[in-house]
């Protein structure tokens, strides 16, 4: 598989929690942070979204927003609009007026990613996706949400597992868009695979684990010097190329000690160490425990 695939397979997404968000006339409420993927899709209205220190943005009908994880944010009618704490709720929201027909109506809610790998596969993702309707509707996505709009208008029998399903599409289909504003994105594998030639050295990297990389064998992969590579690399992905490497073949080991299906002899293969022996030696000083502990921990997790 690409990167994008096999990050999104690690992290198995769920559809946790979605709800109807609605609003009239003047309101503004302020969430805290909390840790869980949240999403938003205006299906009517519009409304501004904030995040401490930062301008805030407008969302209108047709928009798609993703937070791969949930920073502290406000949502409100309009700019500086005073904004009351509120906790989040598994039921449908109303803000502002609760009498009459709402001038914003949105779908909110939550992902769920699994466990094991959640912390490190999150830091490879931006902080916010947005999509805004006007370049999402030329798209596949348009397409989502037309199917997702008309789905929440009915009643539907198995009304609740499409939209679950179209919401788990929806999500794999947002953290592969690429619209006018990826140049924006911040470090992380997106920002990565938007440039061709590290583009090339990730496809080269997820498509055989196992082999002994370097940094010069990247590079030329890449089509670039040694230094000009490592140093782009590390500005686009946040960390060196062999860094990388490291970080994703203990993800693959994370999931399958978690699994427990496989020995460690056969995890060493798959990622690229001599033995079993060497591969339980950079494991520990990699996570601090050894792969055996790691094991069992997960098994008894809930």
């Amino acid at each position: 598989m690409d990167p994008l695939s096999d990050t999104i397979s690690l992290l198995r997404p769920k559809a946790a929690v979605s709800k109807p968000i609605s609003g009239r006339g003047q309101w503004g409420v302020r969430y805290k942070a909390h840790d869980a993927p949240g999403f938003t899709i205006v299906l009517a209205g519009e409304a501004w979204l904030a995040f401490e220190s930062k301008t805030p943005i407008q969302i209108a009908k047709g928009d798609f927003i993703l937070l791969p994880t949930t920073p502290a944010f406000a949502l409100s009618s309009q700019p500086g609009a005073a904004c009351v704490p509120v906790e989040p709720r598994n039921e449908a929201v109303r803000h502002g007026e609760q009498d009459g027909d709402a001038d914003f109506a949105a779908l909110g809610g939550s992902f769920t990613f699994d466990r094991v790998n959640a912390a490190l596969l999150l830091k490879l993702l931006p902080d916010l996706i947005h999509i805004p309707a006007s370049e999402g509707r030329a798209t596949r996505f348009g397409r989502f949400i037309d199917l997702l709009s008309e789905e929440c208008a009915t009643d539907y029998p198995g009304r609740e597992l499409i939209i679950e399903r179209l919401l788990e599409a929806m999500l794999v289909e947002a953290l592969r868009w690429r619209g006018s504003g990826a140049a924006a994105v911040s470090e992380g594998l997106l920002r990565g695979l938007g440039d061709p030639a590290i583009a090339r050295a990730l496809q080269a990297m997820h498509g055989d684990v196992r082999a002994n990389w370097t940094v010069t064998r990247l590079a030329g992969i890449a089509g670039m010097s040694r230094s000009s590579f490592s140093a782009r690399f590390s500005e686009l992905l946040g960390c060196a190329p062999i860094e990388y490497l490291t970080r994703w073949r203990m993800a693959i080991a994370k999931t399958a000690l978690a699994s427990g299906a496989k020995t460690l002899d056969r995890i060493a293969a798959e990622i690229g160490y001599e033995s079993a022996s060497a591969f339980s030696t950079a494991f520990r000083k990699r996570l601090g425990c050894p792969p055996g502990q790691f094991a069992r921990d997960a098994a008894w997790s809930p």
